[in-house]
């Protein structure tokens, strides 16, 4: 397992290529399926992303020049949620460094980074019901509903 240490976090802003490869991440994991939704789609959506110190920003986890996960800070994620502003999003990892508990470090990370532009509130959508990983990082779960097809819970982080 790598060390929190072992792992460089970098921003979007700070490296362009960061965008083609996340966006080949975001399209082969999540997007694939969608009718209408391609990488060039994706990489124009992630182009709002290059922010350092505001919503929305993007984290990158750089492996010794390997790009090895990312998340998100995203601005308003559910459109039925206008009142909820900050979320976390986009979280993955690679095949390769599953299990070492980067995802949670990614969170953890990107917490971080909100705290430190002084958002008070975070917010996230997981269709892993019980809140996984979430859950251990202290979100709490505020509801279940049906989103764009999917059962998620949504869940509340306070920094302050």
């Amino acid at each position: 397992m790598k060390k929190p240490t072992d792992i460089q976090y970098i921003l979007l802003a700070d490296d362009a290529d960061v965008v083609k490869v996340v966006s080949r991440w975001y399209y082969d994991e999540w997007a694939a399926k969608i009718p209408g939704i391609s990488i060039n789609t994706i990489k124009k959506n992630l182009s709002q992303y290059t922010n350092r110190d505001c919503a929305p920003l993007l984290v990158v986890a750089d492996d010794d020049g390997e790009f090895v996960a990312a998340a998100e800070l995203k601005v308003h994620e559910m459109s039925i949620y206008p009142d909820k502003e900050f979320w976390i999003g986009g979280v993955y990892v690679t095949e390769s460094h599953r299990g070492e508990g980067l995802a949670t470090r990614m969170v953890k990370e990107v917490i971080r980074r909100a705290k430190d532009i002084g958002i008070e509130t975070l917010h996230l959508q997981s269709q892993q019901l019980d809140g996984g990983i979430y859950t251990k990082v202290g979100f709490k779960p505020i509801e279940q509903v049906v989103y764009a097809g999917h059962h998620v819970v949504v869940m509340e982080y306070k920094l302050t």
